[in-house]
């Protein structure tokens, strides 16, 4: 399992993982072992730019959207070189890279996936699972 695996599985699970990529693909936007913060995401808000951690064709990067299909619920993921990863549907999208080394990313936070409220229990007003 590479490392961005375990990564993507507790984004996935809701949470906002800090992490320290390694590679070269992402530079200057993101260098080699630079405290990066990734939190769950929308898809649907996805933009031309932003950086997500997304599964394309069996591997998880941590890479630019460089186009967005909302009829056909995907995007497509490409390095900082120009590398083209390939499309991969909003399910496999699966956090958005919200600050670098502490700095926010511009527009990043109003495309973080909210946390559904907890509005009641199914015991009822009044009641616990006791009664």
């Amino acid at each position: 399992m590479g490392a961005l695996e375990g990564v993507a599985g507790r984004v996935a699970g809701g949470q906002t993982v800090e992490f320290r990529p390694s590679g070269a693909s992402m530079v200057p936007l993101i260098r080699s072992r630079q405290l990066v913060a990734v939190a769950p995401v929308d898809p649907s808000k996805l933009a031309v730019g932003d950086i997500v951690l997304a599964r394309v064709a069996g591997t998880v990067y941590l890479h630019l959207v460089s186009s967005v299909d909302p009829a056909g619920k995907r995007v497509q993921i490409s390095n900082n070189r120009g590398h083209v990863n390939g499309w991969t549907g909003h399910g496999r999208v699966f956090g958005i890279c919200v600050a670098v080394d502490g700095t926010p990313r511009a527009g990043a936070a109003a495309k973080v996936l909210k946390a559904e409220p907890v509005t009641g229990s199914e015991e009822g007003p009044g009641r616990s699972a006791s009664s």
